[in-house]
């Protein structure tokens, strides 16, 4: 798993999440990785119940996608809420300030475009 010599990258998400802060393509992965891109960005993440996003991502530039694989998760949005509790719930927002709460241990998968660098939150 993990030769792209033939153009193919085949992985398991929670594996290679696990190096990259849960990132498995985008913009941050080296230049002539098969999973570079500028275009988009996609993240397995696996969130405890309780944990929150350190910061709101404000100024954000994207359009993003987040999918609800497993559990129960809350996308906050000014003046909105959006819960998503059922498998295969999910919610699109364009260019808009946001931030989450795992309600439950949860899993989502996110998908964001284009790639750009500048809006990770800084680790501690």
């Amino acid at each position: 798993m993990g030769d792209a010599d033939d153009g193919i990258y085949v992985g398991r998400a929670p594996v290679d999440a696990a190096g990259d802060r849960g990132w498995l393509l985008g913009h941050f992965k080296p230049e002539g990785d098969i999973r570079h891109s500028d275009a988009v960005e996609i993240k397995w993440g696996v969130h405890p119940a309780g944990e929150r996003r350190a910061q709101w991502a404000t100024g954000d530039e994207r359009t993003a996608l987040l999918v609800l694989i497993g559990g129960r998760f809350r996308m906050e949005f000014p003046g909105r809420d959006v819960v998503l509790a059922e498998q295969g719930d999910y919610v699109v927002w364009d260019k808009v300030d946001h931030s989450w709460e795992a309600e439950e241990d949860s899993t989502v998968l996110t998908v964001r475009w284009p790639s750009i660098p500048g809006f990770a939150v800084p680790q501690l």
